[in-house]
């Protein structure tokens, strides 16, 4: 009976035990913060795609119901594969990636996603890092309308039959830069490519009009990392933002579109390869990105059968627990290129930093901006006749018939009465119209200083706007401030009279010129007002200077292997390409930049602005050698880029301090600053392929060949004797210790048998041979160039050199050389 009444009493304890610890876990659930992760599993997609070949014409292999299959396959075995190792509840899966890779996203705790690392058939797991947007004339600028556009017909066929796709923001299918014109019918065969147009909010099925040939959209990493907000985060492939619509028309909007801002036309735009077509993967909102869904982007952008994949947009940092080759962004990279894709990507806006590059692989193209020679003076006139030069983007000041308007500080304005401003110490930014007396202030251009709440970001241009117009002034001068030295100014279009002093020495001119002009009190309180200025006009282009120099903000090499800023024999950038002050397509929704809302172009910066000039031109590399493989077609764009500038000089390049130059290397512009007409034709090409780069992830030192495995699913049978044997069009030795030899392959990709001889200029404190040091090549013969470098003089630091190769037909080959020489 004892034992009877002991079980009954223990029963009920035992079941309160056992729902106490199910409430504990179920609690520690909730509470846990879940996060985007990405899984890479054991077992390939199906390829239905292969590289091309010399002897095949298109790169694209239709899929057949056994793939359908395959595909269906690898979905239900991620769910099944969820269900059987999470916990019921715990996870959200976003994608299943199907095409080029074997995985999923899911959105999950960190304790459940420990369950995943450990789970069968699992090779990589990350964590999400998010991503980021790296932010007319060009044409010209590139020579291109005389060049390979006429080669190929002109701008009406320049670029046609090829197919470029872009990751990033969406597209707006209402702007003239991809409208469809019916009177010039698109004539290319594109069976190959599997069209599809999904449909929704502000994007109709007439918006895929033939110009836009396919358009998707995908937001579950989105979704799961933020509550989207309806008014922006539109759940259609249409761009609200603006970013996608202006890398898209650069790379490939139309020809001669006429470009108007406020009423005022700054001339016609042009795509680089304006009769290609265009392919939209909206990944990125303007509240959230993610990798998980950029990556599920260009996993549907390959089984599409895109020829070029464009990417402004990328990851905010390295990855921190794997190496920057191996993280499953980089591997989906190579795994579209594996399926013949050339995949250009924006090098970061991390400079002039070294090692801030975020395109670390040597299968995608990293491109760094450059300013061209296209300026936009503007000035201001004081009364004194004093005048000052800046920057400004609108008409000159004639309001009210009158050239001059009174000219009033900021700080001078503020109410005596009522309310004490808002931000008094940022009261001289002109943030709060509230704060500044409109008798004072009407039909005056006020002076605005460029102080703390700028360089915090409290304080924005687009504040000193809506301050202006609220109080009816006539425009604003932003001046610097002398505590703080001269700011960068970029040139934004306003709709009334505006300019950016960004000088010190001139704001201590005007400062100096109103306070001579303005009256005071014993109080120091403003009471008159004789200052005067007029603002000129800021929107007539002129074509001076030293061009290119590479931007400020241009991420810079060497490139690195890991989290640890270990190098990498690998040259990133890889080319360089305009990236500054771009005008191209915009969205007048302009939902993350109020600035630019209602308007249908925008200037900006930013390599994500140089990434689709490289796009763009090859596809037009792509149009004149259609059997080319991507590889070709990189080797084309590197080995006939340029090293000079305009005045015939060595490329220059911005540093941190402001208006300051120093002399570039290949870690600021690669192998140098494109040339498509030369591109197009370049006599000889170095080819990697698939396996080729299989062979370098397994020479990287001290490799983990189970992690090559794990993230590729290849064995390492083959690899190189030393990273640097990659059959690059560079050459990157980050550790040189007495001498080695490395080989190239070169391949003659001209109608006819050519020689060349080889000469080379060899990086300080090295010696350079080459064998042999000339060669003739009949048309797709094949040449093995071996380099042998020896250390002379150890140097602190990387130093630069080139290999030249001089064909007797003119064709002029250019090899890049970057060497750390070390002490043995």
């Amino acid at each position: 009976m004892g034992k009877v009444i002991a079980a009954s009493i223990a029963l009920p304890v035992v079941a309160a035990i056992l729902i106490s610890m199910v409430l504990a876990a179920i609690t520690c659930l909730i509470h846990e913060e879940r996060s985007i992760y990405l899984v890479l599993m054991e077992g390939d997609a199906h390829a239905f795609r292969q590289e091309p070949s010399m002897d095949q014409h298109s790169s694209t292999m239709h899929i057949n119901s056994e793939a359908s299959k395959t595909h269906e396959h690898l979905v239900s075995s991620h769910d099944l594969f969820l269900q059987s190792t999470l916990d019921t509840g715990s996870y959200n899966k976003l994608h299943s990636y199907k095409h080029i890779i074997n995985g999923f996203s899911v959105h999950t705790t960190p304790s459940q996603a420990e369950r995943l690392r450990s789970g069968a058939g699992i090779k990589l797991v990350e964590k999400d890092r998010g991503v980021k947007m790296m932010t007319t004339y060009t044409p010209d600028f590139l020579s291109l309308p005389k060049g390979i556009w006429a080669q190929e017909g002109g701008e009406k066929n320049a670029g046609d039959g090829v197919v470029i796709g872009f990751v990033d923001s969406g597209i707006n299918p209402f702007h003239p830069s991809f409208a469809y014109d019916p009177m010039l019918p698109f004539t290319s065969n594109l069976s190959r490519f599997e069209a599809a147009c999904m449909t929704g909010p502000l994007f109709p099925p007439s918006s895929c009009n033939g110009k836009i040939l396919a358009a998707r959209y995908f937001s579950a990493g989105a979704q799961a990392a933020t509550t989207l907000d309806a008014s922006k985060d539109i759940l259609s492939p249409f761009d609200a933002d603006g970013h996608g619509s202006h890398v898209a028309s650069i790379a490939a909007g139309n020809a001669g579109v006429p470009v108007v801002v406020n009423g005022f036309c700054y001339g016609k735009a042009s795509g680089m390869a304006p009769r290609a077509r265009i392919a939209v993967y909206k990944a990125v909102y303007p509240s959230v990105g993610t990798l998980a869904d950029v990556i599920a982007a260009i996993d549907h952008a390959v089984l599409d059968g895109v020829d070029i994949l464009s990417l402004s947009v990328g990851p905010k940092e390295p990855p921190q627990d794997t190496l920057t080759f191996l993280n499953i962004f980089d591997i989906s990279l190579l795994f579209a290129r594996k399926a013949g894709v050339l995949v250009v990507q924006a090098a970061g806006n991390q400079g002039p930093a070294s090692s801030s590059v975020v395109s670390f692989s040597p299968w995608s193209v990293g491109v760094a901006a450059t300013t061209t020679n296209r300026k936009y003076p503007s000035s201001l006139l004081l009364g004194n006749g004093s005048i000052l030069n800046g920057v400004g983007l609108s008409g000159p000041s004639f309001g009210n018939g009158s050239v001059w308007h009174k000219l009033v500080l900021a700080k001078d304005a503020v109410k005596i009465k009522g309310t004490s401003p808002k931000t008094q110490e940022y009261i001289e930014e002109c943030q709060h119209p509230e704060d500044l007396d409109p008798k004072i202030v009407l039909g005056s251009i006020i002076i605005c200083t460029f102080s703390a709440g700028f360089y915090n970001g409290t304080s924005t241009l687009g504040g000193i706007i809506n301050t202006v117009k609220a109080l009816g002034m006539e425009g604003f001068v932003l001046i610097a401030n002398p505590s703080y030295g001269d700011y960068i100014a970029e040139p934004m279009p306003f709709a009334f009279s505006g300019i950016l002093i960004p000088r010190v020495d001139d704001a201590k001119v005007i400062l100096q010129y109103c306070e001579e002009q303005t009256k005071r009190n014993e109080k120091g309180t403003a009471t008159e007002f004789g200052a005067l200025a007029a603002v000129g006009e800021g929107r007539l282009a002129s074509f001076t200077g030293r061009s290119p120099i590479v931007s400020r903000f241009s991420s810079r090499g060497p490139d690195i292997i890991d989290i640890k800023k270990n190098l990498a024999d690998v040259l990133k950038p890889d080319i360089l390409a305009p990236g500054h002050q771009i005008w191209a397509a915009w969205s007048p929704m302009s939902a993350s930049e109020p600035l630019l809302k209602g308007d249908s172009f925008a200037l900006l910066s930013g390599t994500s602005m140089s990434t689709p000039h490289v796009a763009g031109i090859a596809a037009l590399i792509k149009q004149h050698n259609p059997l080319w493989t991507p590889s070709m077609i990189a080797s084309a764009i590197s080995t006939t880029s340029s090293k000079y500038d305009n005045l015939g000089e060595p490329i220059m390049a911005e540093g941190l301090e402001v208006n300051s130059l120093f002399p570039a290397t290949p870690f600021e512009y690669g192998s140098g600053f494109v040339n498509p007409n030369r591109a197009v034709d370049p006599g000889l090409v170095l080819s990697s392929e698939y396996a080729d780069f299989i062979s370098f992830l397994c020479s990287l030192p001290d490799i983990d060949t189970g992690a090559v495995a794990a993230a590729t699913g290849e064995q390492c049978n083959h690899p190189f004797a030393n990273p640097f044997s990659l059959n690059l069009p560079s050459v990157t030795v980050s550790a040189l210790r007495g001498s080695v030899s490395v080989q190239r392959t070169l391949m003659n990709v001209g109608n006819t048998t050519e020689t060349y001889l080889a000469s080379v200029m060899p990086p300080n404190g090295t010696n350079v041979c080459l064998y042999p040091t000339w060669f003739t090549l009949t048309p797709q013969g094949v040449q093995d160039l071996e380099i042998q470098f020896s250390v002379v003089q150890p140097m602190q630091n990387f130093t630069f050199g080139e290999i030249v190769l001089t064909g007797n037909l003119n064709h002029i080959v250019r090899i890049t050389l970057s060497v750390l020489a070390l002490s043995v």
